[in-house]
């Protein structure tokens, strides 16, 4: 697959830097099995599983998820902010969008696309349990533990990744490259 470079001259925002596929959308696609196979074996006797995806990184994952999971599925997303136009996560969690579904006394399944340090699913975590699920669970599509600084327990992981910026498969730069079919590494230009 081709390298995508942007410069400032063709994204402002951005700084001078490419894009490398480090997962492909044959592995994501793989992966989604799989990930669909555990899901169903774990909740094969629940009647009213709630996915609640974290926007606007997990649309694309949870989309192609959602499609394999068994039996009745209700979807609702919640939309928090960690990041900005920045390429590090701060500790600031901003709660832009909340849930509207009931929660208590459901089997809840937060689908994510990437945790790092950790803060943000806490946050979520925290708000969910408040609110008497049956059981809450967290799916991610990418996990990134040597940036872990709050342990939040994951029960379906997708790719363990190394400390890098990606994107793709619905995680942005600036709110560029959700539209790529694979995961790619951001590798900054020298002047």
């Amino acid at each position: 697959m081709k390298s995508i470079i942007a410069t400032t001259s063709t994204i402002e925002s951005f700084m001078k830097h490419t894009t490398e596929v480090m997962i492909s959308a044959e592995e994501i696609d793989q992966k989604l099995d799989i990930l669909a196979e555990q899901i169903n074996a774990h909740y094969a006797d629940s009647d009213r599983l709630l996915m609640v995806g974290l926007l606007k990184g997990s649309v694309v994952f949870m989309a192609d998820l959602c499609r394999r999971i068994k039996g009745h599925v209700e979807i609702d997303f919640m939309s928090v902010s960690s990041y900005g136009n920045a390429m590090t996560s701060s500790r600031d969690v901003k709660i832009l969008k909340d849930v509207q579904s009931e929660i208590q006394g459901r089997d809840v399944l937060i689908v994510e696309d990437l945790i790092d340090s950790g803060n943000t699913l806490n946050k979520v975590r925290e708000m969910l349990l408040i609110r008497e699920p049956k059981s809450l669970a967290l799916c991610t599509l990418l996990d990134k533990p040597e940036r872990r600084e709050v342990n939040v327990p994951v029960d379906f992981i997708g790719f363990t990744i190394p400390d890098e910026f990606i994107v793709g498969y619905g995680i942005d730069y600036a709110e560029q490259y959700r539209n790529l079919p694979y995961i790619a590494r951001v590798v900054p230009l020298e002047d």
